[in-house]
């Protein structure tokens, strides 16, 4: 099993798709929900190194879900590297100061996206995957 394991969170259902199909190439463990509280369910059996999450998800929004898991002393330490398609000035400060470890804006690199995650999870070591063969 591959200790890329990766959480993408985006209610964008072809953004989904369309990540999934680039890290499925380069063999990471993906899962996928659509707002926080599909994402809190797959974290229930899942434990990803790092999660890509969208700033706007309908209900909770991307910086709330991330306060939350980092006052999480369980997920604290995972990786999360807030996603955006509405950069606005000082957006990237918010997303760090809620406890995000990074910042992309959409649309996304899909070239460069495998190699600039590798980076923040050899830079952030953290507990291995839990086993689970399931997925969305």
């Amino acid at each position: 099993m591959s200790c890329n394991a990766i959480l993408i969170v985006d209610d964008n259902e072809s953004n989904l798709k369309l990540m999934k199909a680039v890290f499925a190439s380069d063999d990471y463990l993906v899962r996928t929900a659509m707002d926080a509280e599909e994402a809190i369910k797959v974290l229930e059996t899942f434990e990803p190194r790092l999660i890509l999450m969208d700033i706007q998800l309908p209900g909770m929004d991307g910086l709330e879900f991330t306060r939350l898991l980092k006052r999480d002393p369980a997920r604290q330490r995972i990786t999360i590297l807030a996603l955006t398609a509405y950069a606005m000035k000082g957006d990237e400060e918010k997303a760090i100061a809620a406890g995000c470890d990074g910042y992309i804006t959409k649309p996304i690199d899909t070239r460069g996206l495998t190699k600039l995650i590798d980076s923040y999870i050899d830079n952030g070591l953290q507990s291995s995957p839990k086993s689970d063969p399931s997925d969305k």
